[in-house]
C-alpha cells in the first residue's frame, strides 16, 4: 500500500490516465459530468471503491464510475423534485410536499454546485473551440487573452469540483464540537525518552491551538522528574476543532538518540511511544449517570506546588464503577471546581465508549480492509536521526522534525491531507453502500 502511495507521489494519476486514454476525444457528448476524459471501462473493471485514493485531485474522484453514478442519481432526484415543486402538484398531500421541500433543501447545494460545473465546462469547451479557429491563431494577442481566460476557468473548475465533493461527502455529527485531548507517555527501556517526547507533542498541540486561535484549557498535567510529562488532559475549543484533530488520536512513535546518559555517549537510537486520545466534547451530552455508580476520591495534588496546592486534598478522582472509566483533575485549588472538571472528562470518555460501540456495530468490510484508525494503532513516526516525520496511514513524509513539532504550517499541512483523505474514503464507502443497497432491490 505504502509503495503505491509513494509511487503516486512521483507519477501523478492524471499522467497515467492520459497515457491509457491516448487517442480518445477530450469530451464525450453523452457524458453528464464532462469534467475530463471518462475512464475506460476496462481500466475501471479492476478498480474497487474500497481502495484508498492517494492523490488530491478532486477530478480523479469525480471521474470514478461509481461516484458518477451516485452523483447523477442525486442530481436527477434534485431536478425531479424541483420540477414537481414548480408545477405545484395538487395531487400530493401536505406531508408529501413537506417531505419534498425538505429533500429539495438538502439537495440544493449539490444541485447548484453541479450546475456551476456544467456551466464552467461549457465555457471551457467554447474557449477551446475558439483557440482552434484559424482566425484566432493569426492574432497572437487574442490567443494570449484566450489562454489566460482558459487558465482562469480551469482554476475555477478545480474549486467547483472541490465544492461538489464537499456536498457529497457525509458529515461527521461531531465535526463542529470541541475536544478533550489527552497525551499519555508510553514505556521504554533506557530512561525518560517517552516522557520527554510526550511533553514535546503536548507543546506541539498547544502551539497549534494558538495558531488556530483556539482556547486551550488544561484539566490535568502530571510532569515527570526530569522535565518530561507523564500525562496531561486539556479541553480545546474553537471552530471545527474535532474535524481537524480527530485523526491525531493513536500511538505516536519516536526514534532518537537521548541527549544525556549512556545511550547518548554510545550513539544508540532508542525507540519510544506515547498515545494521543481525542474525545469529542459536544455542548450537551445526554447521559444519565447514576451518582450511586460513581466512586469519588480526593487526594493531594502532585507536581510543582504553590500556596496550599500540595497541602490540601483538593485533587479529585472519579471512577464510573460499571465501566471502570476513570477521570481526575488537580489543576484548581478548589475541590468543587476540580470535581466539576473531572465529571466533564468522565462524561466525555463514557460518551466516546458509546460512539466506539456504535462504530464497531456498523463496521463494514471496507473498514476492516483499510483499518479502523483506533486509538491503539501506531499512526506516526518521528525519526530524529533521519529528520523525518512519517504518517503511516497515507504515507505522508515531512522533513524537519523540530519544525514539525512547533505546531505550525507543517503540522497543518499533514492534518489537512488527513482530513481530505478521510473524507474521500468516507464518500467512497457511502457510494459502495448505496450501490449494494440498489443491487439488493
Amino acid at each position: 500500500m505504502y509503495k503505491w502511495v509513494r509511487l503516486c507521489g512521483v507519477c501523478s494519476c492524471r499522467s497515467i490516465l492520459r497515457t491509457v486514454q491516448k487517442g480518445q476525444n477530450r469530451m464525450t457528448p453523452d457524458a453528464q459530468l464532462q469534467i475530463e476524459i471518462p475512464l475506460h471501462k476496462s481500466y475501471l473493471k479492476g478498480f474497487s471503491p474500497c481502495r484508498r485514493f492517494c492523490h488530491n485531485d478532486p477530478g480523479d474522484l469525480l471521474r470514478h464510475e461509481s461516484v458518477q453514478k451516485y452523483l447523477h442519481g442525486l442530481v436527477d432526484e434534485y431536478r425531479d423534485i424541483s420540477q414537481k415543486l414548480q408545477n405545484q402538484n395538487e395531487s400530493a398531500s401536505e406531508s408529501e410536499r413537506r417531505a419534498m421541500n425538505k429533500r429539495h433543501i438538502d439537495l440544493m447545494p449539490l444541485g447548484t454546485a453541479f450546475e456551476n460545473i456544467e456551466n464552467a465546462v461549457k465555457d471551457l469547451k467554447e474557449l477551446e473551440a475558439l483557440l482552434q479557429s484559424s482566425s484566432v491563431e493569426e492574432d497572437p494577442r487574442m490567443m494570449d487573452l484566450l489562454k489566460e481566460e482558459h487558465a482562469d476557468i480551469s482554476k475555477r473548475l478545480q474549486k467547483l469540483q472541490e465544492e461538489l465533493l464537499q456536498t457529497l461527502t457525509p458529515c461527521d455529527r461531531h465535526d463542529t464540537d470541541d475536544v478533550i485531548l489527552e497525551v499519555v507517555s508510553g514505556r521504554t527501556t533506557g530512561g525518560d525518552i517517552c516522557q520527554q517526547f510526550t511533553k514535546e507533542v503536548f507543546d506541539m498541540y498547544e502551539n497549534y491551538a494558538n495558531n488556530k486561535n483556539w482556547n486551550f484549557d488544561i484539566y490535568n498535567y502530571t510532569p515527570s522528574d526530569y522535565g518530561g510529562l507523564h500525562h496531561a488532559a486539556v479541553r480545546i475549543s474553537g471552530e471545527k476543532v474535532y474535524r481537524l484533530l480527530k485523526h491525531e488520536g493513536g500511538t505516536h512513535r519516536v526514534q532518537r538518540i537521548p541527549q544525556i546518559g549512556l545511550s547518548s555517549r554510545m550513539q544508540r537510537i532508542h525507540t519510544g511511544t506515547m498515545t494521543v486520545i481525542v474525545l469529542p466534547q459536544p455542548n450537551k451530552i445526554d447521559l444519565d449517570i447514576d451518582p450511586k455508580e460513581l466512586q469519588v476520591d480526593t487526594f493531594r495534588s502532585r507536581g510543582p506546588g504553590g500556596q496550599s496546592v500540595n497541602t490540601t486534598d483538593s485533587a479529585v478522582r472519579i471512577v464510573h464503577i460499571p465501566t471502570g472509566i476513570t477521570a481526575e483533575c488537580q489543576e484548581s485549588r478548589s475541590q468543587l471546581k476540580n470535581r466539576e472538571t473531572a465529571m466533564r472528562v468522565l462524561r466525555a470518555r463514557i460518551y466516546q465508549q458509546i460512539i466506539d460501540k456504535e462504530n464497531e456495530e456498523r463496521l463494514s468490510t471496507r473498514k476492516r480492509q483499510v483499518g479502523t484508525r483506533a486509538q491503539s494503532e501506531r499512526i506516526r513516526t518521528y525519526n530524529f536521526t533521519q529528520d523525518r516525520v512519517t504518517d503511516h496511514r497515507i504515507g505522508h513524509v515531512t522533513r524537519d522534525v523540530k519544525e514539525f513539532l512547533q505546531g505550525g504550517q507543517l503540522l497543518d499541512e499533514l492534518i489537512t491531507a488527513l482530513v481530505k483523505h478521510a473524507e474521500k474514503e468516507s464518500l467512497l464507502e457511502l457510494v459502495t453502500q448505496s450501490t449494494q443497497l440498489q443491487n439488493r432491490h
